[in-house]
């Protein structure tokens, strides 16, 4: 339901969806101002899943967004200002299960965000006139249900909230103001050994407002190190490159950030970096079996397991996983305790069940950080 003065007449209205069946549509009560209603019209809209309420062409009318799980995605109905409402004008996206309204870019024209069950949210920003631009989607979560507006942060900004059903976690998504970054998701680092260097990733700072861009500050945190083209002014249009590097000193997951202070906001913008450090190593990285026989047993190929680290580390198990686990054997001296710099073994052999390629991964759980170690196996049955 959505609920506004939709006829100006100083009395609340209610805007209700009806979601299933030949008769899907959003229904229009009007208010009699003593807690009763009077149905005035049906609006035909495909599925319609949620509803939001806003005047969307500043004419002082309120305007209805809705969602739909079906059809064309999000709907627009501009308001007459009497109780009625124009034809749905539909903007493209993929199983919209919620809708809000807020001016996220600043210029004083309401914008829409939708929450998609199959894809990211996406954000559609205002012309003014009750139309909207293609939809830019922002990462966050899977098969998400809801999204919720708020200043977060506190620096006056309407920033996101997305739960999210399959993850189990609510992501929050900070309005970033006329700074934009590319890419928008924390940079994650895959397993680096302990005190060595990853490579950089960059992300670019793109300055997409009207005025330059000051930055008075960027700095880091965690185990990590910064670089960065940015100078002290960003011009309008204009982009800068900031990059990272992992450097870990101990085993585990860890997690960082780069904070930029800027005139964009009151508050810093954040670059998240997340990484994972171990010291244990995989030789070779993989294993590729030539074409078997069906129901036969390859020769054997070996994986070197090495703890690079300085004190011992404990391999609780080695187990095959993935696709086709059966299809292939292993033998190991790896459980139990792995000296520093010592290594053990694991033994693998292919016996193809089915003709086509098969695959698993050799998985070690281990104390030496990023467990389970992985190292992918393949072959061909023939």
């Amino acid at each position: 339901m959505g609920i506004g003065d939709f006829n100006n007449d100083g009395n609340l209205d209610v805007a209700a969806t009806e979601e299933f069946g030949s008769q899907s549509s959003v229904q229009i009560l009007l208010g009699n101002g003593d807690g009763a209603f009077t149905y005035s019209g049906s609006y035909p809209v495909t599925d319609p899943e949620a509803v939001a309420v806003a005047d969307l062409n500043d004419d002082g009318d309120l305007d209805l967004v809705v969602a739909s799980t079906e059809g064309v995605g999000v709907s627009v109905l501009l308001g007459n200002g009497d109780g009625t409402f124009g034809e749905a004008v539909g903007y493209a996206t993929d199983f919209p299960l919620w809708v809000a309204v807020a001016d996220f870019n600043g210029d004083g024209i309401p914008d829409i965000v939708a929450a998609n069950f199959s894809l990211p949210s996406g954000v559609f920003l205002g012309n003014g006139d009750g139309t909207f631009q293609p939809a830019v989607y922002y990462p966050v979560g899977a098969e998400n249900r809801f999204v919720a507006v708020g200043d977060f942060n506190g620096d006056h900004k309407p920033d996101l909230a997305v739960p999210s059903y399959l993850y189990g976690n609510v992501s929050v998504l900070l309005n970033t103001g006329v700074v934009s970054f590319s890419p928008i998701t924390p940079l994650n680092f895959p397993e680096q050994f302990v005190g060595t260097t990853s490579g950089p990733q960059t992300v670019t700072l793109t300055n997409t407002g009207t005025k330059p861009l000051t930055i008075s500050s960027m700095t880091v945190q965690g185990q990590f190190a910064m670089t960065s083209t940015c100078r002290k002014s960003v011009a309008p249009g204009a982009n800068c490159a900031v990059s990272a590097t992992f450097s870990p000193t101990s085993i585990g997951s860890k997690v960082g950030a780069i904070s930029i202070d800027d005139s964009a906001s009151n508050r810093p913008q954040v670059i998240e970096l997340t990484g994972s450090a171990t010291v244990v190593t995989f030789s070779p990285t993989s294993l590729t079996f030539g074409p078997q026989k069906v129901g036969t047993k390859s020769p054997p190929q070996k994986l070197t397991l090495t703890n690079q680290g300085k004190v011992a580390v404990t391999v609780s198990g080695v187990t095959l996983v993935g696709d086709n686990p059966g299809y292939f054997n292993e033998t190991n001296t790896c459980v139990g305790q792995v000296g520093a710099g010592a290594s053990c073994a694991i033994t693998v052999s292919f016996k193809p069940k089915t003709k086509g390629a098969a695959s698993a991964s050799v998985s070690v759980s281990d104390s030496g950080g990023g467990s389970p170690q992985q190292a992918a196996v393949s072959g061909t049955g023939s």
